[in-house]
């Protein structure tokens, strides 16, 4: 294991992503091939997929801010002990849960479906990681950046919704089942909110230290003082209201109050429409006069931006009335997840990981990492459009066709195969950026070391 906690929480995270992805293939192919259930449930195949995805993107923030705190923004850790206690609690809270679904035991919700008792070492890691937080961050004595805020609300928020997405195992909540939903669809939409809290301040503290001398090359003024800029902190504040609000709209099913469930839509896209400005805006001034497409964070930060534009025109379809009455529950919901978690989230957590391993190795614009890049995402364009067209003919098939289940597998049965296909394809991409990473920030290399070979090296850029 690395030295520094950061980096180790960071390599658990690639590992948990990795994972997740085997799971999410075999998953997929298990609709292909069902004879598959045979050898594995897919009872136990979905909740090792989503578990493992979404320990990936809490570790790619967490793995962030233990390294960027201390490293790059000259503010150190005020306990390393904590930070470990709360990586191996958290690691071995997360093999426990793997091996609960592997023998089979269950008793969670949706994102968290192994036995509510591994929920409390995961609570007292998260204290340990905000009381850390809190005491190393107050520590500082000028106005704080924007990320700073981002990253100790996500903290806090995490923890409260953590808590509250499991009220249905109190009776009050458990024994009505308006209550039990709208619990349960309102905490897991604040959760979401949580990782965007954290994911986001990655992406702008990236923004703001490529307008500095980075440990590699020097990366032009590209966003100066971003973390203090007013559309950074109007981010914030629109990220804040969608996470106590933004979950409304998952309830046109239950019986609540419209305006509840319109400003929910209302404020979440606003949400994407501004990060997809500043990371645009960002673009437009950091290659302006030179390409800077080769430079791998940046190439992920501007894949994000492109996945943001379209999970933003399938989410305004979506938030219709008329037009989710065809969609809820089918395949674009699916897709529209999908495009949150690998093509936004996924991809600004690269750029965060691919900026500290740039420090450490000269990342080359040709090789496997870029050609992974390019295999990820087309690949993962098909898989998006396969999912959206099975949810919109599953959709008309069921409502407007009266079709049975039977009969609509049938139908999309081509776009499920492809679906499949293309996941394998884009896992191999996956594997191609992922391994390497991995590689290096497992090696002893030190950034100082890394800085010199990379000098030699910049004139064959």
């Amino acid at each position: 294991m690395n030295k520094d906690t950061g980096i180790n929480f960071l390599i658990v995270g690639i590992g948990a992503l990795l994972a997740g992805m085997f799971y999410g293939c075999f998953g997929a192919l298990q609709h292909v091939y069902p004879e598959l259930n045979a050898y594995f449930s897919f009872q136990k195949t979905r909740p090792l997929h989503v578990s493992l995805v979404i320990s990936w993107l809490y570790l790619g923030a967490i793995g962030g801010i233990y390294y960027y705190l201390p490293n790059k923004c000259g503010v150190p850790l005020y306990s390393q002990l904590l930070a470990k206690l709360h990586l191996w609690i958290f690691t071995i809270t997360g093999f426990v849960i793997i091996g609960a679904y592997f023998m089979g035991i269950f008793g969670g919700r949706e994102y968290w479906a192994f036995p509510p008792i591994l929920a409390i070492p995961i609570v007292l890691s998260w204290i340990m990681f905000g009381y850390n937080y809190v005491r190393t961050i107050f520590a500082v004595k000028t106005p704080w950046p924007v990320y700073y805020w981002m990253w100790g609300t996500g903290i806090l928020f995490f923890l409260l919704t953590f808590l509250e997405s499991y009220l249905w195992m109190i009776p009050y909540f458990g024994d009505s089942i308006v209550r039990d939903m709208t619990v349960q669809w309102k905490s897991y939409g604040s959760i979401v909110g949580s990782w965007n809290m954290l994911i986001y301040g990655t992406a702008i503290f990236l923004m703001e230290k490529a307008s500095e001398k980075s440990g590699i090359v020097e990366l032009e003024e590209a966003a100066p003082a971003v973390g203090h800029s007013k559309i950074a902190f109007l981010l914030f504040f629109l990220g804040f209201l969608n996470l106590l609000f933004g979950w409304a709209h998952h309830l046109y099913l239950l019986p609540s109050a419209g305006w509840i469930r319109h400003m929910g839509y209302l404020i979440s896209m606003t949400e994407l429409l501004i990060i997809a400005k500043l990371i645009w805006q960002f673009r437009a001034n950091f290659i302006a006069g030179k390409n800077r497409f080769h430079i791998m964070p940046f190439r992920f930060l501007m894949a994000a931006d492109i996945w943001i534009f379209i999970n933003l025109a399938l989410a305004l379809l979506i938030s219709v009335p008329a037009i989710q009455l065809y969609t809820h529950g089918t395949h674009i919901t699916v897709a529209h997840a999908m495009g949150s978690t690998i093509g936004i989230n996924t991809m600004i957590l690269l750029a965060s990981l691919f900026y500290i391993v740039g420090e450490r190795e000269k990342v080359p614009n040709k090789g496997a990492v870029a050609n992974g890049f390019w295999i990820a995402n087309i690949s993962f364009f098909i898989f998006f459009v396969c999912l959206t067209i099975a949810g919109i003919m599953k959709g008309f098939g069921v409502i407007e066709k009266q079709q049975t289940f039977h009969e609509v597998k049938e139908t999309i049965s081509p776009f499920i195969q492809l679906f499949a296909y293309s996941g394998l394809v884009m896992f191999i991409g996956f594997c191609m950026i992922l391994i390497p990473a991995a590689r290096t920030l497992m090696s002893s290399r030190e950034p100082e070391l890394a800085e010199e070979a990379s000098a030699k090296l910049e004139p064959a850029q």
